[in-house]
């Protein structure tokens, strides 16, 4: 085979060579680029489950809270009424109350502070209005029942008497 065919054969074998070059390093690009489009989908998809998993788990929670507040209540109308009780009987009531308070307490559940204070209707509930002379408009007067914030975010309002 002539030299100038050789030349012109070499040359197009690099021609052709640096043309699969190309296109496997545009391949390349793309699996890639699929690749890390994939892992952040994945990465999406995980975070996303683990969000529904705890939001599952606080739901449950929340309810099993919020049948102890319950209980709760039931504790102070028996207190309340606890008067001809026997001294055991009311010192039985207060060490069990006292111990499902903390037991809620350690679940990050507080009591919110209602007697005295501005009704808020983001904590409050206003059962009634009562005419006064002794406080404020606006200002609760009397707790029908406790309400209560968990780690800070409101897990029962207080229904309250208001001044008018």
């Amino acid at each position: 085979m002539p030299q100038a065919e050789q030349s012109k054969s070499k040359s197009e074998d690099n021609v052709a060579t640096a043309a699969e070059v190309k296109n496997l390093s545009e391949e390349l690009d793309r699996e890639r680029a699929l690749l890390m489009r994939a892992l952040a989908d994945f990465d999406n998809y995980r975070k996303r489950v683990e969000r529904e998993r705890e939001s599952a788990a606080r739901a449950g929670k929340r309810a099993i809270v919020l049948s102890l507040l319950g209980v709760m209540d039931d504790f102070d109308r028996a207190l309340e009424h606890a008067g001809n009780s026997p001294n055991t009987v009311v010192a039985g009531l207060q060490a069990i109350y006292n111990r499902l308070a903390e037991v809620i307490g350690a679940q990050g559940v507080t009591p919110i502070e209602t007697l005295g204070q501005s009704f808020d209707p983001a904590l409050h509930e206003a059962v009634s209005a009562v005419e006064t002379d002794e406080a404020e408009p606006g200002v609760v007067l009397d707790e029908v029942s406790r309400g209560y914030l968990w780690n800070g975010e409101l897990l029962r309002p207080a229904r309250v008497r208001v001044a008018k």
